[in-house]
């Protein structure tokens, strides 16, 4: 211990010394709880409250040297918690959606529990937001070493038409990663992470569950919207662009970084039949061909040029994967040594911490496998494809030798814990992943400045100058899909039918559009369409939300009726929302002009639709001709569909 002591005193007057040739500049240092010591004329938070300065509070160290120092001095308890990353509850739900945090069951899940890293859904203002992660970095600075918490956040800033929830935080609303995949722009998708960073960090939120490099293979996957398509070069630009402009640089973490969570390492879309891993009935990924893997692999390759902070391994079970002659073991990702060690650290040598997805080690039980009975609200179960019969205790300790370094969704450490406790695991895995967390929170500078001001939160979050940018991506994402006659631009002078659009629409656009009400008296219609879905498993937690099935409109679908009748009397605007690769074959028979829209509200859209500028968008993904031809398409394997517009297409006038 003596000699520990001696070496840690010499690597601080190591750090002292190489600076004795500039004065060192004092950092801004934040606390509403801790004292401050003064050393040499400069302040440090006495963070273990004994009254000193030791190496982990002392900011002129590097960060690998006081995550070093702060390891030494937890206990196994507190390296556990920190290996958890739960669920920043509210007053009225366990997974925190709501406008209050349950500031009490949160302090007993810090103090008690020492969970250390929480995802925060709260849907208040800036301001609000601001104030309340306040109260529970207050609540960290309690705990016996004060070591500040990361909040973490789902993406937010993605335009639902319709949806009050998605504005209510006041984040700059912008087309969804499809949208900025089909502007195709490096440099645009840099200043939308770099944006969002900004007004994450605004709000002490400092790691961001995004984004999701998987490659969009299987067209009637649930979660196609939230990547950035089929192509795998594209979506590698797009995710090395998104991530450098999240951590502030292709460096790595800095003091104004958000750490960035690149997820699901790999293969998850490649969904058989499009049912989502979140669910029983979703847990395969279908691989058809040796190697088809690899073209998975390559949009993460952006991720790790830039130094990812951490990814986010799989639910799915890659059935019938080979990668290299090897086969893959049916299990989860987060149980899949191969996939984890093998590819992930050894051949792709990724340094930053994997960070498990959601539930993988909570028991799958009988509602999990058959969902809820009929009149009983679904629940979230457990994920542990692969490993069901595995206890609870066993799945964490395969995960944990696997490489997953966190657990998301879990509070409970206590079950490591004991697996040390009683040799089922070496404490030297659970040092190695503490460290290596530590060390990134270091590197965020929460250990200083874990505080933010509201009332600067609430004029920064979603600004004028954030919005108009977003504006702009909102317009520059559009993809024209037809235009027969010239029908677009749209005169400013016609007389405009609205069809599909919210009832304030009328009032907000009246100014810029003549709108009638009665279609007898219009000279154009612009109807607002979503992509066909299907829910058929609304029993289950996931499948009530998520987005399944036939990608083609039911043969009576009413809108495909009202567009049919419509063009008869005069020309007709079709903009589709594209959450999936719809089959826009009927609406080409009727419509002069069709446009993809990834998300945009209607200002934008009439100020796209009256504009005289060419289009440059294109289509990050293609669109089927038929569900005949997306039943014959590989599940695993891009661009190798029967297309009624191919992946790339989007005209210009």
């Amino acid at each position: 211990m003596k000699c520990k002591s001696i070496k840690l005193a010499l690597l601080i007057s190591a750090a002292l010394v190489s600076n004795t040739l500039w004065a060192i500049e004092q950092v801004k240092i934040e606390s509403q709880e801790l004292k401050i010591i003064t050393v040499d004329n400069l302040k440090f938070k006495d963070m273990n409250k004994d009254g000193k300065l030791t190496p982990y509070e002392d900011w002129r160290l590097t960060p690998a040297q006081r995550a070093k120092d702060l390891l030494a001095r937890m206990t196994l308890e507190e390296k556990a918690g920190m290996m958890m990353h739960g669920n920043a509850r509210s007053l009225n739900d366990e997974l925190g959606h709501g406008d209050k945090y349950n500031l009490e069951e949160i302090k007993d899940l810090v103090l008690n529990d020492k969970v250390n890293s929480l995802i925060t859904r709260l849907e208040v203002s800036p301001e609000d937001f601001a104030q309340q992660n306040n109260q529970l970095q207050k609540i960290a600075e309690l705990s016996r070493l004060s070591i500040p918490l990361t909040i973490s956040v789902d993406p937010r800033n993605t335009f639902y038409y319709g949806n009050e929830v998605t504005s209510k935080s006041g984040f700059s609303q912008w087309p969804g990663t499809l949208g900025m995949a089909a502007i195709g722009s490096e440099k645009d998708i840099n200043e939308y992470g770099d944006i969002i960073r900004q007004e994450y960090r605004s709000l002490g939120v400092t790691q961001a569950l995004s984004p999701m490099a998987d490659l969009g293979t299987e067209p009637r996957w649930a979660r196609f919207e939230g990547t950035f398509g089929e192509n795998p070069e594209l979506s590698k630009k797009m995710v090395r662009g998104y991530i450098s402009g999240m951590q502030n640089g292709k460096n790595g973490l800095n003091s104004q970084s958000v750490s960035a969570v690149v997820k699901h390492w790999v293969g998850y879309g490649a969904a058989e039949e499009g049912l989502d891993s979140h669910s029983f009935y979703g847990k395969y990924a279908l691989f058809t061909q040796n190697d088809s893997l690899k073209q998975h692999i390559i949009p993460f390759t952006g991720a790790f040029e830039v130094n990812v902070a951490a990814i986010m391994p799989t639910y799915s079970i890659l059935k019938n994967a080979q990668i290299n002659n090897h086969e893959i073991d049916p299990v989860g990702a987060g149980f899949n040594n191969y996939l984890l060690k093998d590819l992930l650290r050894d051949t792709y040598k990724f340094k930053g911490v994997i960070m498990s997805d959601w539930n993988i080690t909570k028991d799958c039980n009988e509602v999990c496998i058959n969902g809820s009975p009929q009149g009983v609200a679904p629940k979230a179960e457990g994920m542990p494809w692969g490993v069901e019969d595995l206890t609870v205790e066993e799945r964490f300790i395969k995960a944990i030798l696997a490489g997953v370094q966190q657990f998301g969704g879990v509070s409970d450490s206590s079950t490591i814990v004991s697996a040390v406790k009683n040799k089922k695991l070496d404490e030297k895995l659970i040092d190695s992943a503490v460290l290596a967390i530590l060390t990134q929170k270091f590197a965020l500078g929460q250990f200083e400045t874990p505080y933010n001001d509201p009332t600067e939160a609430s004029k920064f979050v979603g600004n004028q100058q954030f919005q108009q940018i977003a504006n702009k991506a909102q317009f520059n994402s559009m993809v024209l899909l037809e235009n027969e006659q010239q029908t677009l631009p749209l005169d400013t002078n016609k007389k405009v039918y609205l069809h599909g659009f919210m009832a304030e629409a009328k009032n907000q656009l009246k100014n810029k559009v003549t709108i009638v009400d009665d279609i007898d008296d219009a000279d154009v219609v612009v109807a607002r369409i979503d992509a066909p879905f299907e829910q058929n498993h609304k029993n289950y937690f996931f499948g009530l939300r998520h987005h399944e099935g036939s990608l083609a409109f039911p043969e009576k679908d009413k809108n495909i009726k009202f567009i049919a009748k419509a063009s008869k009397k005069c020309p007709v605007i079709v903009t589709v929302y594209l959450d999936r690769p719809a089959v826009l074959t009927p609406i080409k028979q009727y419509a002069s002009a069709i446009v993809a829209n990834f998300g945009v509200n209607d200002e934008v859209l009439f100020e796209r639709l009256f504009a005289d500028k060419p289009y440059s968008a294109k289509m990050p993904f293609a669109l089927p001709d038929s569900m005949e031809s997306v039943l014959q398409q590989a599940t695993d394997l891009p661009n190798d569909m029967k297309s009624l517009y191919p992946l790339g297409y989007g005209l210009t006038h």
